[in-house]
Formats: structure tokens, sequence, C-alpha cells
């Protein structure tokens, strides 16, 4: 019987807070909300999509000595994900606090970070990462670039984007790769060409986070299951959707609610 793909991922899991104004926000005032709890991070949030379509996972993050370190380690179990992360026993998990509006978008978002910054670098330096990245079919790394770099355009080295910031990454040698800018159109480019897919319009829209995160994942799981890219990126603008219309980061579906999603999914469009 083949075995599933393998991934190891590398990056964020920890304590995600959002709280979601109930009528219109109001600036430097008192806002009533309600106010949820879970665990996220952006690769952990991507391992989790990427799981639930089929393929084995492992984490390699890093966490505090504290409950809410336990919390973080009960929910990578409770995921199926193999935990490989380092406990610092004095330190505090990281956190990441997002106030959204009553429309699902985001309002301003607090990242207490400080523990990634002090511990990865050492981290994936260690001898058990080397040997977790060599057993690995693909590797999930999380960049985590400020959103003043503009992610793709920091590559790029210049502040372009669309069709220039794609021949720019493919000048370096870029060979493949997908560019997300909110709602617009998903870029995406391969040995082919340069393409892109409309994202459906949600059914609903319940919170915004978690859906490039949501994408990701769905995107490299179907890659891991031999899809091409325009194939493989439908799917995640599919799983991008369902999370915009879920209030959980990570969204619940089954295959026919994800078959139906994918429907409406346009295919790539060649852009010339």
């Amino acid at each position: 019987m083949p075995t599933s793909p393998n991934i190891l991922a590398l990056g964020g899991a920890h304590i995600d807070r959002r709280g979601q104004v109930s009528g219109p926000y109001v600036p430097a005032a008192s806002n009533p909300g309600i106010m949820r709890e879970d665990v996220g991070g952006g690769v952990f949030n991507a391992l989790r999509s990427i799981v639930k379509r089929g393929v084995s996972a492992s984490l390699l993050s890093v966490r505090g000595g504290d409950a809410a370190g336990e919390t973080v380690a009960s929910a990578i179990d409770e995921a199926g994900i193999a935990d490989l992360s380092a406990v610092f026993l004095d330190r505090t998990t990281p956190s990441y606090t997002a106030l959204i509006d009553s429309e699902g978008e985001l309002i301003v978002g607090f990242a207490d970070m400080g523990l990634y910054d002090l511990a990865f670098p050492k981290q994936i330096r260690r001898a058990k990462a080397r040997e977790a990245i060599a057993e690995a079919d693909a590797i999930l790394c999380d960049a985590n670039l400020p959103t003043a770099a503009r992610e793709a355009a920091a590559l790029a080295g210049a502040d372009i984007s669309g069709r220039d910031l794609v021949g720019e990454l493919r000048r370096l040698s870029l060979t493949a790769g997908v560019i997300t800018a909110g709602s617009a159109p998903v870029l995406g480019f391969d040995q082919s060409g340069v393409f892109a897919i409309d994202p459906p319009s949600p059914r609903r829209v319940a919170d915004v986070t978690g859906a490039g995160d949501a994408l990701t994942g769905a995107t490299v799981a179907a890659l891991l299951r031999g899809l091409p890219l325009r194939k493989a990126l439908r799917e995640g603008v599919a799983a991008a959707m369902l999370a915009i219309e879920s209030a959980e980061a990570v969204p619940s579906f089954t295959a026919g609610s994800f078959g139906q999603a994918l429907a409406l999914v346009p295919e790539a469009r060649v852009v010339a």
C-alpha cells in the first residue's frame, strides 16, 4: 500500500485571539464584541489544512513552558501532526491578537512573537531539524516577512506588483510561484507561463483570518498528490473561500462541501 507524502513545516504555532466588533467600529472608544481564542499561526493553520487533504505532517516550532504552551501542544497532537518543537520552560508562548470588524475585515493585529526571534535561528540548525528536513518529501517554511517588506516584492528588490513582479521573480530563477493580494485575482507562474485564477465571491463572510493559510495548505497538499500548479491552486482558492465563510481559522469541511466550493472556482486563465 502506498504511503502518503510527508511534509515538514517550520514556523509558528501559538495562541490566536480574534475579537470581533458586534456593530460599527468606533476608534478610540469601547466597542462591544466577542473574543475567541484558539491555537493558530500561519504555518500551523496551513499544516492543518494539508493534513485534512490526506498528507502526513510534522511541525518544528518553539513555545514556552506555560499553560498556553500546553494548549499548543495538545492542539498539535489533536491535529495528528508529529510535534518536533522545542520548549523553553522560562519563556512565554507567543500569541497573536486580531481585532476584526462586524464584516470580518481586519482592524488591527497585535503580535507578541519575541520567542520566535530569539530561538528559531538556533533551533533550525540543530541536528534534529537537519534530520527531519532530510527525511521530508517537502518543506513548508514560514517566512513571515513584515507587511512593509511587500513579501514577494522583497525578493525582487523593487516596489512593483502584478505581471512586472512575476517577471522579476522569474529573472531571479524562480521556476514557479504564487502571488496573492486579498480579493484580487491570484497570480501564478510556472514553466508554461503566467496565469491567473479569479476567486469566486464568498457565499458569506464570517472572518477573513486564515484565508491565506488555507490557500497555502490546500495548494501544497494538492502538489504533493501530484497535481500541476494550475490545478493545485484551484484547490487552494476553494479552501480560502471556505475559510472566509467560516468563523474558524481552519475551516471544517467534508469531501462533498469541498467539492462544491471547488466547482465555484474558475479554471486558470492565461495572462498575456
